[in-house]
């Protein structure tokens, strides 16, 4: 999962350049996306990975790295699951 999120923000954000981008990078920080993008991410999240991102999982914590929005899908795949 952490490459296809890596991809999806290199080619939707950054130009289709992922140089750099690690699955810690502090994407709010940097600037790679911001709170309109969040909403388009989360839009893709949900027909990527089948997940429900509730509005109270849309916080800057959830989205401030590859990681973290991995953490996330994983932890709402779970719920759906549970």
């Amino acid at each position: 999962m952490i490459q296809q999120l890596t991809s999806y923000i290199a080619d939707t954000w950054m130009g289709g350049d992922a140089a750099g981008l690690t699955p810690q990078a502090p994407l709010l920080e940097l600037n790679i996306i911001d709170s309109a993008a969040i909403f388009d991410f989360v839009y893709y999240l949900q027909a990527e990975f089948g997940v429900v991102v509730p509005l109270s999982d849309v916080t800057p914590h959830n989205f401030a790295s590859i990681e973290a929005i991995a953490a996330m899908v994983d932890r709402l795949r779970s719920e759906r699951v549970g």
